[in-house]
């Protein structure tokens, strides 16, 4: 019998697709994943693809910021706790260091769309820091009129102050972290944070007319419970944030060695995260929000959800976007770079960053040169985890390729059909209602890389 089949009772269908599905797979920020990346892609390699920048398209830049005033314990990005002040400063001087090898490399000075400060902590910068990166970033791009600069943000860091200094180099969008407001998730996880603290956050920066406002929330935290999500989004809707992500919490503490402060045993099960994502996806759907992909929600008249409607959507290492341009520059340790010829990486450590530029060396240590195979599945994933739907023979024909080719991954996707995760229309694919919180499961089936790896988190 047909997992579909109207017989089987809900429970039963959930129950048979956690068992089924819920395995470790990649988040797809990028085809292929950072996994496959190598040395084989070195700073020579970098150099040469740098070279060929066009500089008639517009291009975007990441600078990440690598430093936070505390350690939160489910944290799975590249940063760490300081006090000391002089070492952001310090930092920011070597990213004006690296700029300035990225300027040797490129053919003139590109038009720039977008910038984001990512970390870390983007507003433990000083106004002074501020000021030196933006001066460093606009000798090096130019920065197009109405470009759009965000910035990620811890509401217990942010002052008035700095929020006036960054609109005045450009801000015009801003992520805060929230992840939940629940007191008991909060001490599990070490980031005790009032409501009223992202509530004095959000006034700053509609004050100084940032139009463009999201939240950070988590579920699959440690002691959390649905109603803790339920009770997070009850507070910060009254804030009406043009955009919500609604992450699942990563285990990977053999990547992240201070996730072993957390006890395994606080952390709720595969039903209870699949019943705190859909409970928190309903009731933001009820709020008016569109439902972006795998993990954002927009309100429907902001950009991403008018991406979405036209089909222009994109998801790159920052997650989902509607910045249009194909080429990302990363600055700063750990970033990652997205070039048409392929994708690299920095060195991840800080010390080791550092000693490359003060080399005079791009500070490149991995990386992939992408194939024509690559290119091809990974715009099927994409497509995919951008409409939750793909159009298999269209796809092909952009690429000049055959579904013929495709036969291995019918099989997998007609399995998936009858338990009831895609419906299959010709050569269009899409998740049903029932099978989206498998979008990764569903895009896994197109990725001919990756294999098993059981270093990338769980599906829920």
């Amino acid at each position: 019998m047909s997992l579909a089949d109207p017989t089987r009772s809900f429970a039963d269908q959930r129950q048979h697709l956690l068992e089924r599905y819920d395995g470790n797979v990649p988040r797809y920020t990028s085809y292929p994943t950072a996994v496959e990346f190598s040395n084989a892609v070195d700073e020579d390699t970098v150099t040469g693809w740098l070279g060929q920048t066009s500089l008639e398209e517009r291009l975007s830049v990441y600078v990440h910021i690598p430093f936070c005033k505390r350690l939160c314990w489910y944290c799975g990005c590249n940063t760490r706790a300081v006090r000391n002040r002089s070492l952001i400063s310090d930092y920011i001087a070597f990213v004006g260091e690296e700029l300035a090898l990225l300027e040797k490399a490129l053919p003139g000075r590109p038009h720039v769309g977008a910038i984001h400060l990512g970390g870390g902590t983007p507003n433990m910068l000083s106004r002074e820091d501020l000021g030196s990166l933006f001066g460093a970033l606009r000798h090096v791009f130019k920065v197009s009129p109405g470009a759009e600069i965000a910035a990620e943000l811890d509401p217990s860091v942010l002052t008035r102050e700095w929020v006036v200094a960054a609109v005045f180099h450009g801000l015009t969008r801003a992520s805060v972290g929230v992840q939940d407001l629940s007191p008991h998730v909060q001490e599990a996880v070490n980031r005790i944070e009032s409501f009223e603290v992202v509530e004095r956050a959000v006034g700053w920066l509609r004050e100084a007319g940032i139009a463009s406002i999201n939240l950070d929330l988590m579920y699959g935290l440690p002691r959390q419970r649905t109603e803790d999500v339920l009770s997070t989004l009850d507070k910060v809707l009254t804030l009406r944030p043009e955009r919500l992500a609604l992450f699942g919490y990563a285990h990977v503490p053999w990547v992240k060695s201070h996730q072993k402060l957390i006890e395994q045993g606080d952390l709720p099960g595969a039903a209870e995260r699949l019943d705190q994502s859909e409970a928190a996806a309903a009731k933001l759907e009820g709020e008016g929000y569109i439902r972006i992909g795998l993990d954002h929600f927009a309100l429907p008249d902001d950009p991403l959800a008018v991406a979405l409607k036209q089909n222009r959507l994109r998801r790159n290492f920052q997650g989902y976007t509607a910045d249009p341009h194909m080429t990302l520059i990363g600055v700063g340790a750990s970033s990652i770079s997205s070039l048409p010829q392929g994708y690299y990486q920095n060195d991840p450590t800080e010390l080791g960053w550092r000693r490359r530029i003060q080399e005079g060396r791009l500070p490149v240590v991995r990386g992939i040169t992408l194939t024509e195979e690559d290119r091809f599945r990974g715009a099927i994933i994409e497509t995919l985890m951008c409409r939750r739907a793909v159009d298999l023979q269209s796809v092909c024909a952009g690429h000049g390729r055959s579904v013929d080719e495709l036969g291995p991954e019918q099989e997998m996707l007609e399995a998936m059909r009858a338990d009831g995760v895609v419906d299959l229309s010709g050569d269009k694919v899409s998740l049903t209602p029932l099978g989206q919180p498998w979008l990764r499961s569903v895009a896994r089936v197109f990725d001919r890389r990756s294999g098993a790896q059981s270093r990338f988190s769980r599906v829920l």
